[in-house]
């Protein structure tokens, strides 16, 4: 009889004990089922973590790739000369000791904004982290270059100021500008030319800074549109919100 009632006493007892946990086992299949299906709720750290550790990624590579030699010289962000050098460099080809001029003008000027390049990630890395959850966000949502465009926007000038001395000494330790002085002595010599002494330091710098956004662009959008660049669980996590 005792054992009777000791059974019924437990099994009332398994049974109550079972309805008080399933809101609790409910909950967490449903939470289970999110994570699954990627639906899983993210927080402002994890955003904003998520957008920074692309952006870090993204401007790493841009850097590192850019500022190795040949990274700007034997790529798609190549410097050439403008107009105004071209008209230069082309009168001087038939110029003895000037035939090559518009090739080694070339090298030069990308050899400098390689050299230059490496002024680049600090400055960048700094802007990234003082990004708020606000931005993230408005960044994770945005257009496929919305980071990109965040980061022109915000670093452009600082980027310039810390480019140009470092393109002039750059310029200077390839010996280009003695080079294009040269260039523009020999030129302006050629009856009836039109004087000209074009700046190189300011194209140099920029060509050099737009080169580099553009290649921020591709890493962005790699992270964006490729999973598989998705290196770690936070940014799947993170741009899986994007992908819906």
């Amino acid at each position: 009889m005792l054992k009777k009632l000791f059974l019924l006493f437990l099994s009332v007892a398994l049974f109550q004990s079972a309805q008080a946990q399933r809101p609790k086992l409910g909950g967490l299949l449903n939470k289970a089922k999110k994570v699954l299906a990627g639906e899983e709720s993210l927080t402002s750290e994890e955003i904003g973590g998520g957008l920074k550790e692309a952006l870090n990624i993204g401007v790493g590579e841009a850097v590192d790739f850019l500022s190795i030699e040949d990274g700007y010289y034997k790529s798609a962000y190549k410097i050439l000369l403008p107009e105004e050098v071209q008209s230069v460099t082309n009168k001087l080809k038939a110029v003895p000791g000037f035939a090559n001029v518009e090739r080694d003008l070339i090298e030069k000027l990308n050899r400098a904004a390689e050299d230059a390049a490496t002024k680049a990630k600090p400055i960048f890395i700094s802007t990234i982290k003082q990004m708020t959850f606000q931005d993230a966000m408005n960044l994770l949502m945005g257009e496929k270059d919305a980071a990109t465009r965040y980061l022109e926007k915000t670093t452009y000038d600082q980027l310039f100021a810390e480019f140009l001395p470092v393109i002039q000494e750059s310029l200077d330790k390839v010996n280009a500008r003695q080079y294009w002085r040269d260039c523009v002595t020999a030129y302006n010599k050629i009856p009836f030319v039109k004087k000209t002494n074009p700046e190189l330091d300011d194209y140099v710098t920029k060509q050099g800074l737009s080169g580099m956004f553009q290649l921020v662009e591709v890493k962005e959008l790699d992270i964006r549109e490729n999973t598989a660049s998705r290196s770690s669980d936070l940014l799947k996590k993170v741009f899986a919100k994007q992908d819906k």
